[in-house]
């Protein structure tokens, strides 16, 4: 018996797949449970559409993670920070200031999650980082910190 599954079963398949089951396994355990549908055509399509919708999903996002990387690649990113005796900065600069900072002045949205620092930066002067946008879409930026007047 063909069934797509609503829900993940283990040793069966995940949410969304068409497996073939036993009749018996199928009847008394997968349907009463509404863990699966039985395959008629009309569950087949939904299915299908499922598919087509999520593949052009991931195509969108993809697209739009592709021109947000090519926009901000090799910028760098000014942010004045107040300083302390000796130069130093009061506090650090944290990812959550620097993907404020990238929407403010490139218009592009970023998750604060996304911004990966090698360490925090606690001085004045230029350093790198990554932004990561999808998967294996990443860019580097840099970012200038500057003393605020």
């Amino acid at each position: 018996m063909k069934v797509v599954l609503l829900q993940d079963v283990k040793s069966v398949g995940k949410k969304g797949e068409l497996v073939n089951v036993s009749d018996g396994y199928g009847r008394n355990f997968l349907l009463p449970r509404k863990l699966a549908k039985e395959a008629n055509a009309q569950a087949m399509n939904e299915l299908k559409n499922a598919e087509a919708a999520k593949e052009f999903k991931i195509k969108t996002e993809t697209e739009q993670a592709n021109q947000n990387a090519e926009k901000l690649s090799g910028k760098t990113v000014k942010i004045y920070a107040k300083a302390g005796q000796g130069g130093k900065i009061f506090g650090s600069v944290t990812a959550k200031e620097l993907a404020e900072e990238i929407g403010k002045q490139f218009g592009v949205e970023v998750d604060k999650r996304k911004v990966v620092l090698d360490a925090d930066i606690k001085a004045f002067g230029t350093f790198g980082f990554e932004v990561k946008f999808y998967n294996g879409i990443t860019t580097t930026m840099s970012v200038a910190v500057c003393e605020k007047e």
